[in-house]
């Protein structure tokens, strides 16, 4: 008896280690993966930027206006990080029509694009994204489609009518068909014009040409079913349109092996059951929101079987990404669960009457709380639109774009609808959302081997970067360790200075670089003559797989298309010189040395006839000599001459030939500053500074050294004056200066007081209809909100 005891206490008590060795195995694949999870996050910050546009139909002639807020990723906080966003307008072959670098400070910006007369009729794509961005997946870059109608390039109304292309797809709910295993699979059917073919019916038929389930979309040409499929079988489905088309796709490979999962909605907890026929005893379930680890589990596997539960309440708010891995930590299923966010900023915005008569002066009264009731500070943007036939209402919003559409990829059909309506319909139109459109910001593999992706692109966390390469022109390959000088001639000196890594790459820190000029990029000719140097572009190469629908133009549209056109002429004829003030930026006119040792105002001193005379008779902190048939200048200070030449400017523009200088006449130069003593400055080491400025600042007359680079260069954007008539006495309400103005108000910076209030005022013009207020924001707090309501004026 005595031996049995213990025969059995060994094997309870192996049992016992046998299970908390596994248990602990576990634990440590659970903590190994949320370790490598948020290393990751922290080493690889994402940035979300959101851009309200005025309205989303253009002519050419008019212009574009945006406001840009600049959030981080998780937390849907302002963010600090990116100092410059890069907006731009491509067509459907990724051809940059309009391009802007947009100064932003503490998350948000504005700026606006003009619009060629020479654009052809089309939807086309606004992005916006930061240089941080350009290391990660195009998909992250903020897009929008914008429409713009050109009336003198109106599309061949006899054009021969296309054969309608529809984009079909099947999603399998964890990624994979497996055979013998029950799936849910979502669909989608995507029309011609970017959205959601309405109604259609589908079949699935087997090799043998048996249907196995038939199906019809739910919401905006997406829908869902199940069915278990066979192995060693391949499937396709058969769809018939309304208009009688006829559509034929392949299912995705059913897969002899694997897992699949399926997630169902309790009320209070999610239960996700996981299937597997490969073998394993084990999985573990891993979710996240937006990068923040919300949940994570182990569950061994019987029959085949596994199962989890979630309890929602710790689910963060929007997307979830639930994953499911293997016992050997690889991810074998994954899928996306929505949890409807509360829209914590509320934003009470009413004109002071519903309608209005011509050239009347509006007030909008903007207030700004929290859930509960109490007043939260907001900074708000504002626009007030004329709708019609051409123009609907934008129901494009920060709120369902922060918490929906910038997590999903492609095009998201009224991504209001999900969020605003709480029914039986709408949660499941949401799931089936969720089954076709998930995708993940990273690749599972850099995360668990400790790996990712390098960064090519620099975070602009002070000021515009500008990016160039040098390449020996001798040998084609990349210069490293090779000086290189960026300067910009004008009023404010400007220069800046970078070296080379080893594949060629400079960088050069720019402050305050605003509006259209020109720079100049060049290396030392007296030293580096065999290089080229090729300034590069800022603007995004890569692209999103999102395609803009064609445009589609009804001759019901004629007569509201000739009156946004007659506005626009009148606009641009009446108010040209209104429309074209720009903001002063408001620069530091300081050069980058900041303060000089001596300033020389060459018009208080004896003019001499050559150049040479001048730095000797009255440049106390110099000393001229030639060498070798050349001219030099050595800088003096209290302790004596510094060794080498200083780097000599002229009009911001390095010369490292002094004797183009000496040939100067001097009448031409108004001031010289000098630094006498050694400065340091990016790379360089300089023995002093010698920066000369010419009256007309053409370099008087030197001629660029034909190694340099002299091209336009469009720095940081200068913000344009809206322009909103006043009619604020009888004479301007009577003026016959005409204003059909179909945009009446545009305002970037609406900003709340501590009681949450706020006040905008603006007047109608002499179009007559319904116009649209749309009020969108971020509270201090970092809570997103938008309001939209309208007034007629008759």
């Amino acid at each position: 008896m005595g031996k049995h005891n213990r025969i059995t206490k060994t094997i309870v008590s192996s049992f016992l280690v046998l299970l908390l060795a596994q248990t602990t195995g576990f634990a440590q694949v659970i903590e190994q993966v949320k370790s490598s999870f948020n290393q990751y996050r922290q080493h690889n910050v994402q940035e979300k930027i959101y851009v309200h546009t005025d309205k989303s139909v253009y002519l050419p002639g008019e212009i574009i206006w945006f406001k840009i807020y600049s959030v981080d990723a998780s937390f849907h906080q302002l963010l600090n990080l990116s100092k410059v966003v890069y907006v731009d307008v491509i067509d459907n072959g990724h051809n940059g029509i309009m391009q802007a670098k947009i100064a932003v400070n503490y998350g948000t910006g504005s700026g606006s694009l003009y619009i060629p007369v020479s654009v052809s009729n089309g939807n086309y794509t606004l992005r916006a994204y930061t240089n941080w961005m350009k290391n990660f997946n195009p998909d992250y870059y903020f897009e929008k489609n914008i429409t713009i109608i050109n009336p003198l390039k109106l599309p061949d109304a006899s054009a021969k009518e296309t054969v309608p292309v529809y984009d079909v797809q099947f999603f399998p709910e964890g990624g994979s068909l497996v055979g013998g295993l029950n799936s849910k699979v979502a669909f989608k059917v995507t029309a011609p014009n970017g959205n959601g073919l309405a109604i259609y019916r589908g079949a699935v038929i087997d090799q043998h040409s048996d249907t196995v389930v038939r199906f019809e979309p739910l919401k905006f040409g997406i829908g869902s079913f199940t069915f278990t499929p066979a192995a060693n079988n391949s499937y396709k489905a058969i769809i018939k349109t309304s208009q009688g088309n006829k559509i034929i796709k392949e299912l995705p490979v059913v897969n002899n092996r694997g897992y699949v999962m399926q997630l169902k909605d309790n009320g209070t907890n999610l239960d996700v059951t996981v299937n597997c026929n490969s073998g394993d005893n084990q999985v573990f379930l891993f979710a996240h929101t937006r990068q923040l680890v919300k949940a994570a589990l182990s569950s061994s596997l019987n029959s085949g079987v596994a199962t989890f539960s979630i309890d929602k309440s710790k689910l963060g708010e929007g997307i979830s990404h639930i994953t499911i891995f293997n016992s050997a930590r690889q991810p074998v299923c994954e899928r996306l669960y929505f949890k409807r966010p509360k829209q914590l900023l509320q934003i009470d915005a009413a004109a002071d009457q519903p309608q209005y008569a011509t050239r009347k002066k509006v007030n909008i009264n903007v207030g700004t709380k929290r859930a509960n009731g109490a007043a939260v500070l907001a900074n708000l943007s504002l626009s007030v639109y004329r709708v019609d036939s051409l123009q609907q209402m934008d129901a494009d919003d920060i709120f369902n774009y922060l918490w929906l559409r910038s997590d999903l990829r492609g095009n998201i059909e009224s991504a209001g609808y999900y969020i605003k309506n709480q029914n039986a319909e709408a949660d499941a139109a949401m799931d089936n959302l969720m089954l076709s459109q998930g995708w993940r910001r990273f690749q599972w593999n850099n995360i668990l081997n400790g790996g990712s992706s390098p960064f090519n692109f620099l975070p602009e966390y002070n000021d515009h970067l500008i990016s160039a390469k040098i390449t020996n022109t001798l040998t084609g390959a990349p210069a490293k360790d090779i000086v290189a000088y960026l300067s910009v001639p004008g009023k404010r000196v400007q220069l800046y200075a970078s070296r080379s890594d080893s594949l060629g790459r400079l960088v050069f820190n720019t402050k305050q670089l605003f509006g259209p000029g020109e720079v100049v990029a060049q290396t030392n000719p007296e030293k580096d003559s065999t290089y080229r140097i090729d300034v590069l572009s800022p603007f995004s190469e890569q692209y999103s797989k999102r395609i803009t629908p064609q445009l589609a133009l009804s001759a019901d549209l004629q007569k509201a298309l000739e009156q946004h056109s007659l506005g626009m002429q009148v606009q641009n004829i009446y108010a040209l010189n209104k429309i074209k003030r720009f903001y002063d930026p408001g620069v530091d006119s300081a050069g980058f040395f900041a303060q000089p040792y001596k300033t020389y105002l060459l018009d208080n001193y004896t003019r001499f006839t050559t150049m040479e005379e001048v730095l000797r008779e009255y440049v106390r902190e110099d000393n001229i000599v030639r060498s070798k048939g050349r001219y030099h200048i050595k800088v003096l200070n209290e302790k004596g001459f510094l060794d080498g030449d200083p780097i000599v400017l002229l009009d911001d523009v390095p010369v490292f030939n002094i004797d183009k200088v000496m040939a100067i006449d001097p009448l031409k130069v108004r001031k010289l500053e000098v630094i006498r003593d050694r400065y340091f400055y990016g790379p360089t080491v300089n023995e002093g500074v010698f920066s000369f400025t010419t009256y007309k600042g053409d370099l008087g007359g030197v001629e660029i050294d034909p190694h340099a680079v002299v091209l336009d260069y469009e720095g940081l954007q200068l913000k344009r004056e809206f322009y909103s008539p006043v009619y604020d006495t009888q004479k301007a309400a009577d003026s016959r200066v005409p204003d059909f103005r179909s945009l009446l108000f545009w305002s970037p910076d609406v900003n709340t007081n501590a009681v949450g209030k706020g006040l905008v005022s603006f007047y109608t013009s002499d179009q007559k209809g319904k116009y649209v207020v749309s009020v969108q924001g971020i509270s201090e707090e970092g809570d997103a909100g938008a309001q939209y309501f309208s007034f007629e004026v008759k």
